[in-house]
C-alpha cells in the first residue's frame, strides 16, 4: 500500500456495499428508536441525502477553521479501515435538519441519491473540498458516504 493510500473494504462504488445499505434502510421505520443524537429517523434520512448532494457538489460548505489545522491528520484516521464513525461526530451546519420530515419521501429521496451516486462513480463527485477534511479523492467521498451512513443507521439499530 501507497503513504496516504486508504483502505476500506467498503465503499459506494461497490455494489454489495450499496445491496446492503439499501437493505439496511429498507429495515428502517419512522418508529425506530434511536441510540444516540436528537434526529428523528425522517430527519437522519434527510441528512444522508445531503451528505450525498454535498460529495456530488450540489451542497458546497465553507472549510471550518478546526477542519483546516486537523483534518487531514483526522481525514487519515476516519478513511484508513472499517472502523465506524464516532457517535455525535460533528456536522456541517448545511446537514443541520430540522422540523418535521415526511419518512417515506425521505427514504425514497436517499435511496434515488445513492443509486445516482453509484452509477455516476469517480466523475460524480465533487472536488469541492469536505468542510472538516479538506479536498477529498472520489474513493475517499465513496468510502465517506459509506462511512457516513453505516454511522447513521447504526444511530437507528438497523
Amino acid at each position: 500500500m501507497q503513504k496516504g493510500q486508504t483502505v476500506s473494504a467498503k465503499s459506494l462504488f461497490q455494489a454489495e456495499s450499496v445491496r446492503e445499505v439499501k437493505e439496511r434502510l429498507r429495515r428502517l421505520s419512522p418508529d425506530s428508536s434511536r441510540q444516540w443524537g436528537a434526529m428523528s429517523a425522517a430527519q437522519m434520512l434527510a441528512h444522508c441525502s445531503a451528505g450525498l448532494e454535498m460529495a456530488a457538489g450540489e451542497i458546497r460548505p465553507a472549510r471550518a477553521l478546526i477542519g483546516r489545522i486537523i483534518g487531514p491528520a483526522v481525514k487519515r484516521v476516519a478513511l484508513r479501515d472499517e472502523e465506524p464513525m464516532r457517535r455525535n461526530s460533528p456536522t456541517s451546519r448545511e446537514l443541520v435538519m430540522t422540523g418535521e420530515k415526511d419518512f417515506e419521501a425521505e427514504r425514497g429521496r436517499l435511496t434515488g441519491l445513492i443509486d445516482r451516486f453509484a452509477a455516476a462513480g469517480p466523475s460524480g463527485c465533487t472536488d469541492h473540498p469536505h468542510a472538516f477534511f479538506g479536498p477529498l479523492k472520489p474513493d475517499e467521498w465513496s468510502i465517506l458516504m459509506y462511512k457516513h451512513l453505516d454511522h447513521h443507521l447504526r444511530q437507528f439499530g438497523v
